[in-house]
């Protein structure tokens, strides 16, 4: 059983101060299982060095003494050492061509890397993420971002009061905001130029869930796709309209005489073809929380929005938050991700050119690709919490077997080692086209 775990600092950006374990954890790890903890000093970290200390951790910046790495976003390059086993959101499952030259590093360093990604259950649900705090966070900085675009429109509206979520001090402070901002819409109302008040959540996973606990703070009245027309008869201008998408909402069968599997969608995309599309002249906001690939068809597209435009037709959509954040992908304009400090841009369908910031012709696209981090203490307690049962298991297996087969890990954890002694396991081989 190796005894030693470490912990890397996070350097992707100074907004990355979440970490995989958090004290009180680390503490737990050494008096139940006798696992000490190195961990890399940092500036940033939301738990201080102090707090790590008196849990009894070390810190120190060499992590050379764990056999074990824990991080929470991509590693660089040159910090990987021979043979060991770094577990960290690595995204290269699709491919990433960004992350390439960093697998193939830990291809030639022998090193065994598992992908919290992948740690799922036996109907695929993933048990490890960050996926409920992305949701809040984005659900909170595109309310933000709607109120500042209608204040740019001369339109004035309750959204206005809405802060980013960086800008508050953690999620009570957000909940008690959003509650109060709720109050006002159930007095004033909202100006009958953006009324009905509709909006689109396509997905229903974790990102889903946890944008919608935030719309919920607000006087909501949820609908079904179906009866989203019927609500333009006779509106309400003190209750935000919730409409939640599925799978079957976004596409059809390209046979008209079939009917939609969801089984069958997710085997061969191919037979189905884009729907969602028709819902897009009635939505207000748009908040994508669904997984793409390139096998599937998009939300919305360039020549959609493009086609809109040129007929002078007064789009009602005015704000995107595309929390999934695919460049080119279900949102096809979202031509990069976007960053807490300058989250959102312009998407202009006549020019096919973007623009920084909320003014300006075109639709409004917030897409911070690390949203989790502007809520670090309370997402990093629930990842520490959900990742803490897996641990004992990691550090009591035996990564130096030759044999990947023999190795006893769960099979939630097996089934997340992308790389085992430096070579692709069975289930990932198919990265090697990537390479």
């Amino acid at each position: 059983m190796s005894t030693t775990l470490g912990i890397r600092r996070e350097d992707k950006n100074r907004w990355e101060r979440r970490v995989p374990f958090t004290p009180q954890h680390i503490l737990e790890l050494k008096k139940k299982y006798a696992i000490e903890t190195f961990i890399q000093p940092s500036k940033i970290r939301i738990f201080s060095e102090d707090e790590y200390r008196n849990a009894g951790a070390h810190v120190q910046d060499s992590l050379t003494p764990s056999s074990v790495v824990f991080a929470v976003k991509e590693i660089p390059v040159d910090f990987f050492e021979k043979g060991k086993t770094y577990i960290f959101f690595s995204h290269t499952i699709k491919g990433q061509e960004h992350n390439m030259p960093m697998l193939k590093k830990m291809m030639e360093m022998k090193c065994t890397l598992i992908d919290y990604e992948r740690i799922v259950d036996k109907s695929g649900k993933r048990l490890v993420f960050f996926g409920r705090f992305a949701g809040l966070a984005g659900m909170v900085d595109t309310l933000w971002t709607f109120g500042q675009r209608l204040k740019w429109e001369h339109i004035d509206s309750p959204f206005s009061k809405i802060k980013q979520t960086i800008h508050y001090n953690d999620l009570q402070d957000i909940q008690k905001h959003i509650i109060s901002v709720g109050k006002k819409i159930k007095t004033k109302g909202f100006p009958q130029s953006i009324t009905p008040l509709i909006i689109g959540f396509a997905g229903y996973g974790n990102v889903s869930i946890g944008a919608q606990e935030i719309i919920d703070l607000l006087p909501v009245k949820e609908i079904k796709p179906e009866e989203v027309d019927s609500i333009f008869k006779n509106p309400s201008n003190k209750v935000i309209y919730k409409v939640v998408f599925k799978e079957e909402h976004m596409v059809q069968p390209v046979e008209s005489n079939k009917k939609f599997d969801l089984n069958e969608y997710y085997s061969h995309p191919e037979k189905y073809s884009p729907t969602f599309e028709r819902y897009i002249p009635s939505l207000s906001i748009l908040m994508n929380c669904v997984f793409w690939n390139t096998q599937y068809p998009r939300l919305l597209t360039k020549k959609y929005l493009k086609k809109s435009f040129e007929k002078k037709e007064k789009l009602r959509l005015k704000v995107i938050g595309d929390i999934s954040v695919d460049v080119n992908g279900a949102i096809e304009f979202t031509e990069k991700t976007t960053s807490p400090d300058n989250p959102v841009f312009v998407y202009n369908p006549s020019t096919d050119i973007i623009k920084d910031g909320y003014e300006g012709d075109g639709i409004v696209v917030m897409a911070v690709d690390n949203l989790p981090c502007e809520l670090p203490k309370e997402s990093s307690e629930s990842f520490s919490e959900t990742l803490l049962r897996f641990v004992p298991d990691v550090m009591k297996a035996d990564f130096t077997l030759d044999d990947f087969n023999l190795v006893k890990l769960p099979a939630e954890i097996k089934n997340a080692v992308i790389l085992y002694q430096g070579k692709l396991t069975p289930a990932y081989n198919y990265i090697n086209k990537y390479l």
